[in-house]
């Protein structure tokens, strides 16, 4: 184990050890500062949600752009704010929060009813951990997959975390897809995170104007199964949170995986439009922000 993979699971553990405890009003203002020296510090990761903010929002001026960093950073300091602390949060009330909030759940209703599962996909928008803790709350436990984080510890402290509000997590690697279908045939939910995939195996969309790779594993498992897909949105509201469904799809075989996925796309950017500073991407995301090399090798492997 590296001295940082050592540093990075020290940070986490101490997060879940301390923030969890702390006063509400001492966590908010630690984040929030941590998010408003995040602006001013303007790193590599801050760069990069400004650019991919651009795009978002193409019509933004340099002062609209400062202040939607300063309030994506915000919206992610109050994610990691809260992941801290939900183990030890009250998880029947976020539960009724949610439920009085909930938009297009008859959407869900209609997709399990049909017997084939419900394949939730969405963004990295507002927190999708209290949209889970909602859900268990509304029909069980669901499916989702977790990437393989290293080092190992703190793969299996995110894990457990997970687990820990009801959630069964698949590792990214080892047969993930088999037991997702699985899930599926049972009339399960799965959920998956499905906004970034610069792997040789993403389905090229276009996404904001601009040609991108996302997953094809939602719509795979779809056209598997016969499990309609739906787009989830989580958002931020001042005292709570927000969720809704929408964008059913249904995946008529392998030839319709492409098409689906840019319909998934469609979906995720109507959200993101709707409320970009809740959209949490600091990753380079466009082929166009690529190296040379790298976004050769993905538009070779189509």
């Amino acid at each position: 184990m590296s001295v940082a993979q050592r540093l990075s699971d020290l940070v986490y553990a101490t997060g879940w050890g301390v923030v969890r405890g702390m006063p509400e009003p001492m966590a908010n203002g630690l984040f929030r500062a941590a998010a408003d020296f995040g602006a001013r510090r303007n790193g590599p990761g801050t760069q990069q949600l400004r650019r991919n903010y651009a795009r978002v929002v193409p019509q933004a001026g340099p002062a609209e752009l400062d202040e939607l960093v300063r309030a994506g950073l915000r919206s992610y300091a109050r994610y990691w704010k809260e992941t801290f602390r939900l183990p030890g949060m009250d998880h029947k009330k976020i539960y009724r929060q949610v439920q009085d909030a909930v938009v297009g759940l008859p959407l869900l209703t209609a997709a399990l009813e049909r017997g084939k599962g419900a394949i939730m996909t969405l963004p990295h928008t507002g927190n999708f951990d209290v949209s889970g803790i909602w859900l268990v709350g509304y029909q069980g436990s669901f499916t989702t997959v977790a990437e393989r984080l290293k080092p190992e510890s703190l793969y299996q402290r995110f894990a457990g975390y997970r687990e820990s509000l009801g959630f069964e997590i698949l590792p990214s690697e080892g047969g993930a897809y088999r037991l997702l279908i699985e899930r599926l045939r049972a009339n399960k939910i799965v959920c998956l995170v499905a906004d970034r995939d610069l792997s040789k195996r993403g389905i090229p969309v276009t996404f904001f104007g601009e040609e991108t790779r996302m997953p094809a594993g939602p719509a795979r498992l779809a056209a598997a199964t016969g499990a309609e897909l739906l787009v989830a949105d989580n958002t931020f509201t001042e005292d709570g949170w927000g969720l809704r469904f929408h964008t059913p799809i249904h995946v008529h075989g392998r030839e319709d995986v492409g098409p689906a996925t840019q319909r998934m796309a469609d979906g995720f950017a109507a959200d993101i439009a709707n409320h970009p500073a809740d959209w949490h991407m600091m990753q380079k995301l466009w082929l166009a922000d690529l190296d040379d090399d790298r976004r050769k090798a993905l538009q070779g492997s189509r």
